[in-house]
């Protein structure tokens, strides 16, 4: 079994979204099929096939979480002392064609919200940043273009 390494925070979410889903929406789309169910012919019962097809996907995502949490492992990297950039670090780049200065958490996939900085360590930034320190410079292609970053500080 592989294990997912992942943020204290990431841990926390998994374990939550699985409890919303076991203990709220699960029993919730299990009242809405008896529910259809009781209204009789289920051949053509519409509410009765949409709130399967719901239970399927509810399962579904379940077993998905239930294996990223069985196989989670949380880190807390100790990025004060360490030498090089480490899952968990907090990395600020300096966009060299722009100027611009992007400050990234490196993450696991699950953990991702790009929008907050949040990206993951495998995604090709966060595998270029990787082991690398500061005054490091690094090419990424992306889909869009090749990014030209140099590594500011990180922590």
């Amino acid at each position: 079994m592989n294990t997912i390494p992942v943020t204290k925070e990431t841990y926390e979410l998994l374990v939550q979204e699985l409890d919303t889903l076991k203990k709220v929406e699960r029993p919730r789309i299990l009242q809405e099929i008896a529910e259809a169910r009781a209204q009789g012919d289920l051949s053509e019962n519409f509410e009765y096939h949409s709130a399967k097809d719901q239970q399927g996907k509810i399962e579904a995502r379940i077993q998905f979480l239930e294996d990223r949490v069985a196989r989670s492992v949380i880190i807390e990297p100790d990025t004060a002392s360490a030498v090089r950039i480490l899952f968990g670090a907090t990395v600020k780049v300096k966009d060299l064609a722009s100027g611009k200065e992007i400050e990234y958490t490196l993450v696991s996939p699950e953990g991702s919200d790009p929008v907050n900085g949040k990206i993951s360590s495998v995604s090709p930034i966060g595998k270029a940043l990787i082991g690398k320190t500061r005054g490091d410079k690094v090419e990424v292609q992306t889909p869009k273009k090749v990014l030209k970053l140099e590594i500011l500080d990180y922590r």
